[in-house]
């Protein structure tokens, strides 16, 4: 599992094939100074290599954001008390560097790559994955929805409906492609409807009155 991963909810990197093969690296968290520098977090073991000068990002962001369809370009990553920040080129003060915040970075791969880093898996590799709870299987994966909060596994179930599973450690505990399946171990409700409260038990009934004294 990645170590330096600082967020809670995605346990593993995901890797996505739009037009070129790429790889999430990271995400801008917030703005650091003056001088357009911004903190990561990252989702790589191995950000010496992913996070080097000149490395270039492609940023995913919201439509609405003047960064929509552009790149950024690392100039230099620097550690503060153990948090990495980043300078890139065009990012000269923190005006630029706030409206940067919450960008997701990729970089683009060779599209034969095979990745290296642990808990790392292309799209392709896990659609159609099996979907095991408990030994049995209740469906296969359909798609991977990269979300800003968290990523998702659309799973396709035999009665064909679609039943989105957060991809963290808690609810997906094991990816094995060999076997060409993924272990769920999902909360109660995820993949069938709960039963609805039991209706209360009737009342008792009341024992009939016993006759006044002396009345047979």
């Amino acid at each position: 599992m990645p170590t330096d991963v600082g967020c809670g909810w995605t346990w593993w990197t995901p890797i996505t094939e739009n037009e070129k093969t790429q790889l999430r690296v990271g995400r801008l968290t917030k703005a650091h100074g003056l001088k357009g520098a911004i903190k990561l977090e990252l989702f790589t073991d191995d950000p010496e290599r992913r996070f080097v000068p000149g490395a270039v990002f492609t940023l995913q962001v919201p439509t609405s954001s003047p960064w929509h369809g552009k790149t950024l370009e690392l100039a230099e990553l620097r550690w503060y008390n153990g948090h990495p920040v980043g300078f890139f080129k065009g990012v000269p003060d923190r005006t630029a560097a706030e409206a940067l915040v919450k960008a997701i970075l990729w970089i683009d791969l060779d599209a034969d790559a095979t990745s290296d880093e642990e808990d790392a898996w292309y799209d392709h590799q896990l659609v159609g994955l099996r979907v095991l709870r408990d030994g049995e299987q209740v469906g296969t994966v359909k798609l991977v929805e990269h979300l800003p909060a968290q990523d998702l596994l659309v799973v396709k179930t035999a009665d064909a409906r679609e039943v989105m599973v957060p991809f963290v450690k808690a609810i997906v505990p094991a990816v094995d492609l060999a076997a060409g399946t993924v272990t769920v171990t999902p909360p109660a409700g995820l993949f069938e409807e709960l039963p609805d409260d039991e209706p209360p038990a009737p009342a008792a009934a009341s024992p009939a009155a016993a006759p006044p004294d002396g009345v047979h």
